[in-house]
């Protein structure tokens, strides 16, 4: 039997039995301790979260693909957010398109019913995701349900329907929330793609969410010039400018 140097293990999956038997077979590997045990990738964020605060360390998640509230991908893509990400090995019932994503981008998984000498083997390879592989799992994955957020060692969960609107800012994006700020750094092309039912360009650089627009009201921003078009958001003081390009949203939402 392989010998490993002390990982620490954490399982994820919304199956009590599917957990059990992974408990069970890690129990028969030895330097192998199982840390915790998460239902889907919320809980599994919190674990870790605590486990930063708490200076222990994660050395492996199992991680289900298909979970309620947060399936697998969209965990392991937050999970990168944090200084030191785990490794990840992905577990899965029988899926064709899944399984030659993963063969394709050379991300471990296991398929279940799970072997102990498969398990064995994937404990020895089990590396850190890339995002290159990362991006290519993504279509696996219905939307992201929530945005994260590196802060002082833990991962900040801002839910996609508390976020009012999303503005560049050189490198950066910035995440307006009712209560406050956070900065990521993602690309505000690629999130208008990602969650193009939900938000709407107004200007080159800012999305807002169309929840959270009350209308539309011709404002002097400065004294010396004219009057512009900007959008007035639910929550929150500041308004939208209107930039000319996305001035027929505005005819459209006043027919």
């Amino acid at each position: 039997m392989v010998n490993y140097a002390n990982l620490n293990i954490l399982i994820a999956d919304d199956e009590a039995p599917a957990r059990n038997r992974l408990r069970t077979l890690l129990g028969d590997i030895e330097n192998i301790r199982v840390v915790a045990e998460a239902k889907n990738g919320r809980e599994l964020l919190d674990i870790i979260n605590r486990s930063q605060s708490e200076q222990t360390s994660t050395d492996i998640v199992l991680l289900d693909i298909r979970m309620p509230e947060m399936d697998g991908i969209e965990t392991a893509q937050h999970l990168q957010k944090l200084p030191k990400p785990p490794a990840v090995i992905f577990t899965t019932a029988y899926d064709t398109y899944a399984i030659k994503a993963f063969d394709m981008n050379a991300v471990d998984y296991l398929l279940k019913p799970i072997r102990i000498e498969r398990l064995q083997t994937a404990l020895q390879k089990a590396r850190v995701l890339l995002p290159n592989q990362l991006e290519a799992l993504a279509p696996l994955s219905p939307k992201r349900s929530h945005l994260s957020i590196s802060e002082r060692g833990r991962i900040l969960l801002v839910p996609i329907s508390d976020v009012i609107y999303l503005r560049a800012e050189l490198k950066y994006i910035t995440v307006r929330t009712a209560e406050r700020e956070y900065l990521i750094e993602e690309s505000l092309a690629h999130l208008e793609q990602e969650f193009s039912n939900l938000f709407t360009r107004l200007h080159r650089n800012c999305l807002a969410a169309n929840a959270y627009i009350l209308g539309y009201e011709k404002r002097n921003q400065d004294e010396h010039a004219e009057k512009q078009w900007v959008a007035l958001l639910k929550h929150v003081p500041e308004t939208i400018t209107v930039s000319r390009r996305q001035q027929h949203l505005i005819r459209q939402n006043m027919l």
